[in-house]
């Protein structure tokens, strides 16, 4: 039985900004500084990569919510100093310069991506807890573990108690068979999903390479199950996943009968905004 009130569904890519989408996606002849306007014309969220590597500057980020209309939602990564280089250690000031930062997208700023890094092991549990305590509350966040031994029930409920959401990930990370159980078990009001691939073999981005119907086909099994569980559901798309992930955001979305965006129709618009 589908659920009564299912949560509002966001699906989009991981960063928009691939000269390799011109023609497939963007029309030809788009120019990089019409990408991410273009974008916002088939979905309505994106997840911002380059904040990973360093905290934008305010003209920058403003400049992005100028780009896209009403409604459009932005994720963003955290940077890359707080989680990798740091490991969530005396990172105070540094976690409010970024997110006073992003604030300065407005009501078009979602969750913020806490991206752990493959080598950070649960024996620096205590570094991560008392950094959860620095998250302002008026802002969401989200977790993406890199080790299965994070994913256990103490760790769930310091989730639960800061109101972060466990990243449920299609990649090596979380076990596949673990993630329908995680579904049923949320950390907060949303959910943020993540389709990786397996690998980085892929460079070319222009097409679908790797044939993941079985992989969509179960995670439209599972969406009902998150759809009775939280208020909203974020997912982003990478282009490892399959090769192109305008394509596979699309094949999601017709999966479970949301409309759908024909990359022909989107140069065809007039602007906006």
């Amino acid at each position: 039985m589908p659920p009564v009130n299912p949560a509002r569904v966001r699906f989009g890519t991981q960063g928009w900004n691939y000269p390799a989408w011109v023609g497939p996606f963007y029309p030809t002849g788009t120019r990089p500084a019409d990408f991410l306007r273009t974008f916002a014309r088939a979905f309505e969220t994106v997840e911002i990569d380059s904040t990973f590597y360093a905290i934008p500057p305010a003209s920058t980020v403003r400049g992005w919510a100028q780009r896209v209309p009403d409604g459009f939602v932005f994720t963003c990564k955290m940077p890359q100093q707080i989680t990798h280089e740091r490991r969530f250690a005396g990172c105070e000031e540094l976690l409010f310069a970024f997110t006073e930062r992003m604030r300065e997208l407005g009501s078009r700023l979602g969750p913020i991506l806490i991206q752990c890094a493959p080598y950070f092991a649960p024996r620096q549990g205590k570094a991560f807890a008392e950094f959860l305590q620095l998250l302002p509350r008026d802002l969401r966040f989200a977790v993406e573990f890199r080790q299965p031994a994070w994913v256990r029930r103490r760790v769930l409920d310091l989730l639960r108690e800061h109101r972060v959401a466990l990243a449920l990930s299609d990649g090596k990370w979380i076990p596949r068979e673990w993630l329908l159980k995680l579904c049923e078990q949320p950390t907060a009001d949303f959910t943020y999903l993540r389709w990786m691939g397996p690998d980085r073999t892929i460079t070319d981005y222009s097409h679908l390479q790797v044939d993941r119907s079985v992989e969509l086909d179960a995670w439209a099994r599972m969406m009902p199950v998150l759809q009775g569980q939280v208020r909203e559901i974020f997912g982003f798309v990478n282009n490892h996943f399959a090769g192109h992930a305008p394509a596979s955001v699309r094949m999601l979305q017709e999966r479970l009968a949301i409309p759908t965006v024909d990359p022909l129709s989107i140069g065809e618009q007039p602007t906006l905004f």
